[in-house]
């Protein structure tokens, strides 16, 4: 972790797969989500309206929000259904030791 921008988040354990986890690092509200055995983190808040991500439903390699349905990419954070246009932001992550750690912008 030398550059300083890796921050340990979560134990991989945590995480189960179609079952978003909520952590907040680094001032921010992130969503972790695990597909066949990789881990993927998100904004907590969606693009449309606030709601938490985390408390929505994972189908295949999306994730829809508990509020109004819209469904994004998991992998990239693309907007993929109405009602919401903008892209969810994403962060870099890597498994070390069984630890998630997730890359934070400087």
């Amino acid at each position: 972790m030398s550059d300083g921008n890796w921050q340990d988040v979560a134990a991989l354990d945590d995480i189960e797969d179609d079952e978003p986890l909520c952590i907040k690092a680094a001032d921010c509200q992130i969503t972790l989500c695990k597909l066949d055995g990789s881990v993927y983190a998100l904004d907590d808040i969606c693009t449309h309206e606030y709601a938490s991500m985390s408390d929505g439903f994972i189908e295949g390699d999306t994730i829809e929000c508990p509020l109004h349905q819209a469904q994004f990419s998991i992998k990239t954070g693309e907007a993929l259904t109405a009602p919401a246009t903008e892209d969810l932001k994403t962060y870099e992550t890597k498994v070390e030791d069984g630890r998630v750690f997730v890359k934070f912008e400087k």
